[in-house]
């Protein structure tokens, strides 16, 4: 449908799970996007798959100096951003007792401190790129119904998610008030059939996991990468050039419980 025709993407994590199903989505719909990830080896096998419209490049997103290098490699390869989507980000399962002091900073710095560092970085570019070719940008950062609806053993991931989800709404005004021609929305999945549902899938078996998790949603099933991924499409793409600081619960309806 070229829905995202002459876009350029960077999307963070996208070595599996979410970050590769986005890519290989907003390629099908027209743009160019660079992968990137602290694993390597694995943006580039994905970026491979995906064929010529993709490049990689690896990338710790808690490093202000990695993130300046991701952006610079993108306006080397494809000449800017349109779409930025911070999308890296680790599970951890502590109640707030539980949680090193240790643990709450590695999961901050992951979930939240990487959006920050992405949308600041990235502004100047996209503001850029945007201005240079008549193209409307958008910022999507991926948080969790997580950040919504709190758990007692997730205290550090609560946390980092809703702040995410704050976060958004303030970029989103700021890009509006400096006529930036950038959105900035937030998406907020439930349990997604991705890695980072291992842990529960090694202990009771894949099926049983994920039937167990299933058993949460109102919808009744765990869901699957594309569905974030057609999600992360329609925020990008012009159809939502009237949407920014919003959340989009792709949740199975758990939220309205």
């Amino acid at each position: 449908m070229n829905r995202l025709s002459g876009k350029i993407a960077l999307i963070t994590g996208a070595a599996q799970g979410l970050g590769a199903a986005m890519a290989a989505k907003f390629v099908e719909e027209g743009a160019r996007v660079v992968l990137t990830d602290i694993n390597a080896a694995g943006a580039a096998e994905q970026a491979a798959q995906i064929g010529a419209a993709a490049r990689s490049i690896g990338h710790d997103v808690t490093s202000p100096e990695e993130w300046e290098a991701a952006i610079a490699f993108a306006e080397a390869e494809f000449g800017g951003i349109h779409i930025l989507v911070n999308n890296a980000g680790i599970s951890a399962g502590t109640t707030v007792e539980a949680t090193s002091f240790e643990d709450w900073r590695r999961v901050h710095a992951i979930d939240l401190d990487s959006v920050f560092f992405g949308c600041k970085l990235a502004l100047p570019l996209m503001a850029r790129t945007v201005h240079a070719t008549g193209v409307r940008g958008s910022i999507v950062n991926i948080s969790s119904i997580a950040g919504v609806i709190a758990g007692h053993n997730s205290a550090a991931y609560n946390s980092a998610k809703a702040a995410v989800r704050h976060l958004t709404k303030s970029v989103a005004l700021h890009c509006a008030k400096q006529r930036y021609g950038i959105t900035c929305n937030s998406i907020h999945p439930v349990f997604i059939d991705t890695p980072i549902l291992d842990g529960i899938t090694s202990r009771f078996g894949r099926e049983e996991g994920l039937a167990k998790l299933g058993r949460q949603i109102p919808l009744g099933a765990v869901g699957e990468p594309d569905d974030i991924a057609w999600a992360a499409v329609y925020l990008a793409s012009d159809e939502a050039k009237m949407v920014t600081g919003h959340g989009l619960y792709v949740d199975g309806g758990i939220s309205a419980m």
